[in-house]
């Protein structure tokens, strides 16, 4: 029987689908996994097991986990989605469950497509349950008391049990599970044993009770994540501030940034640590809340040192009147913004790109931020390490915008390249410098026609170094002012410096095609969605050239984008098109009316199907 997969009228795919007893063609390395579990049980090790297992044998893994904002008790969700392509974004469709949580257990079956598997729990009530799935039901309370003898562990082992009946299931050989345990171990290799022997309570209980009923299989794949790692967002921008020769971090915890800081500190403590006096070469200090770390980060910047602080949504709302004093007195900081779902407290753990408005813009009075938009894992490295340039060179707040699905999730990514090129410290007057202009100079004085001025560091030998960072109106020489003709200049003077940054920061990715009269524009985690909806676009007939923006303020390539195409669609996860308002004001009045949006925001990792189906729908192409 062949069956046509859609998601709310958007075609996925066709894939033969067989009842339990028909099992005579096999779904090989294409599947999803959805592990329903709860908070604080332990599960989310036995998931990066299963994901390191997989990986290991060379098939590519799209780990999502959606966790709630308590510490323990409620519902969890796991995804772990595999494909022979390395579609990275989230499904909406669910092939194989795992069922832990007897709470959500009726709704967690409705996800479960025509001819899924799930394994459950056996104690869970199969009344009125689906006829059009195969069940593997597993006395895991059972065994988990009769096999684990460790009290205190067995309610973390017993999710390693259906490690061991998914192994079954889909035929992961032994060695790729154990290279999964000892990876997730490596800092606690006496834990690998007693994991080990859980996982085997699993798979001998599958061998032992079960028949294979279900198409699903997985098999080692050569050439697919050679030169890859599993690396998470936040992990990699840490390493990139590292690299970024960040010396202050100044932070206060707030979900889904605090690993990122958290991270930075561990690195620290590898390498940057004096070997032979212990004594560490960065500061990180814990404040008291998120507008004192800003001040802490912006007068560390003024010293001269490349500082930075990390926060989510909540945070940039403290932080707006510190933003504005950095923009004006021209400090170099960087922020890493990891967004969230708003406003007020909202969804604390689940993701969202609704900062970037609030963020280009944030402070009172006319001000505009360089923001940094990565789309990838390596990215999130990249950036992490350039912003501090970009911070020093145009002497200026710099925003890292990531998200919590970019941020918290493993991503495949290749390995990160060694930084080769010197920082860019950007117009600091030396010593040297001050006695060969005899000391005429101004602080705020355009002399290079750029928008960008010269400073001094704190302790420079000089009777010149010396000038007063103010807040309040300036003239060119940094003396207090309120002359309405040197505000208006140093006004223009910042709008002409952050013209000047707009063609220096990353280009937009363009990909297109020949003939394709229509276009996408996205950002941040956004991408991954739309590599796969361009794909199965065009297995549907109808090309879609990609922009993948990068920075704000936004190219110039962004117009030329939209002149070469009659319609282009702009992708985002926030409810008010914050992007796409921004690429409108943006474009020559002509191109304005080309420009539509595409919205996502319930939370949840955006998939490709919320791309596919309204633009499907808009273009009017036969589903």
């Amino acid at each position: 029987m062949l069956w046509t997969l859609s998601n709310r009228g958007s075609l996925l795919q066709t894939r033969k689908i067989l009842t339990p007893a028909q099992v005579t063609q096999q779904i090989i390395n294409d599947l999803t996994i959805q592990a329903a579990t709860v908070n604080g049980s332990g599960s989310q090790t036995a998931n990066l097991v299963l994901t390191r297992a997989i990986f290991h044998m060379g098939i590519p893994v799209a780990p999502k986990n959606v966790f709630p904002s308590n510490i323990e008790g409620l519902p969890t969700w796991y995804q772990l989605r595999v494909t022979p392509e390395g579609h990275m974004a989230r499904s909406d469709k669910v092939d194989i469950l795992i069922a832990f949580n007897v709470a959500t257990w009726h709704q967690d079956l409705k996800t479960v497509r025509q001819g899924g598997v799930v394994i459950h729990e056996e104690a869970f009530s199969t009344a009125e349950a689906r006829t059009d799935v195969t069940y593997y039901p597993v006395p895991f309370s059972k065994l988990a008391k009769s096999k684990i003898q460790n009290d205190t562990l067995r309610k973390q082992l017993a999710n390693m049990i259906y490690v061991g009946v998914v192994g079954g299931v889909l035929g992961i050989p032994w060695e790729a599970l154990e290279h999964g345990v000892r990876r997730q171990f490596l800092s606690k290799p006496k834990a690998v044993q007693v994991n080990l022997d859980a996982i085997k309570v699993g798979f001998d209980y599958w061998q032992d009770n079960f028949s294979k009923q279900d198409p699903y299989r997985l098999e080692p794949m050569s050439g697919a994540v050679e030169g890859k790692v599993l690396v998470e967002g936040n992990q990699a921008a840490a390493l990139g501030a590292l690299m970024g020769g960040v010396t202050v971090c100044a932070w206060y915890p707030i979900t889904p940034s605090s690993s990122l800081c958290e991270n930075l500190i561990a690195y620290s403590d590898r390498f940057r640590t004096d070997p032979s006096s212990g004594e560490k070469r960065i500061s990180v200090v814990q404040a008291e809340d998120e507008l004192a770390a800003l001040g802490m980060a912006i007068g560390a910047g003024w010293a001269g040192a490349r500082a930075m602080t990390s926060t989510s949504g909540p945070g940039i709302s403290l932080m707006a009147e510190f933003s504005g004093l950095a923009y004006y007195a021209e400090v170099p900081v960087v922020i890493f913004d990891i967004q969230r779902i708003g406003p007020s407290t909202g969804l604390p753990t689940r993701t969202s790109q609704a900062d970037v408005a609030f963020a280009f813009t944030l402070s009172h009075g006319d001000t505009r931020h360089i923001v940094l938009l990565p789309g990838t894992v390596e990215e999130c490295y990249e950036f992490g390490r350039d912003a501090f340039d970009y911070a020093d060179r145009f002497q200026t707040p710099v925003f890292v915008l990531s998200d919590l699905d970019l941020g918290m999730n493993l991503w495949m990514t290749p390995e990160f390249k060694y930084p080769e090129k010197a920082f860019d410290r950007g117009k600091v007057l030396s010593k040297a410098d001050l006695e060969r202009l005899a000391g005429d100079w101004g602080r705020y004085r355009d002399v290079d026609g750029d928008g960008i001025t010269y400073r001094t560091l704190p302790g420079t030998d000089h009777a010149a170094a010396g000038y007063f960072t103010r807040g309040s109106g300036h003239d060119e020489f940094a003396r207090y002012t309120e002359s309405a003709d040197a505000y208006a200049r140093n006004m223009d003077r910042l709008a002409h410096k952050l013209e000047t940054a707009r063609h220096a920061l990353p280009a937009p990715v363009v990909d297109e095609t020949p003939h394709s009269r229509v276009g996408l524009i996205a950002f941040g985690s956004t991408h991954s969605a739309v590599v796969e909806a361009r794909e199965a676009l065009a297995a549907a007939g109808r090309a879609v050239d990609y922009l993948r923006l990068r920075a704000l303020p936004i190219s110039d390539e962004v117009a030329a984008f939209v002149s070469r195409h009659d319609r282009v669609y702009v992708a985002e996860q926030n409810r008010d098109g914050q992007v796409y308002d921004l690429v409108r004001l943006a474009l020559p009045p002509e191109l304005v009316d080309r420009v539509r949006s595409i919205r996502h925001y319930n939370g949840q990792p955006i998939p490709a199907a919320a791309i596919t189906e309204p633009l499907t729908q808009r273009e009017a192409v036969p589903a």
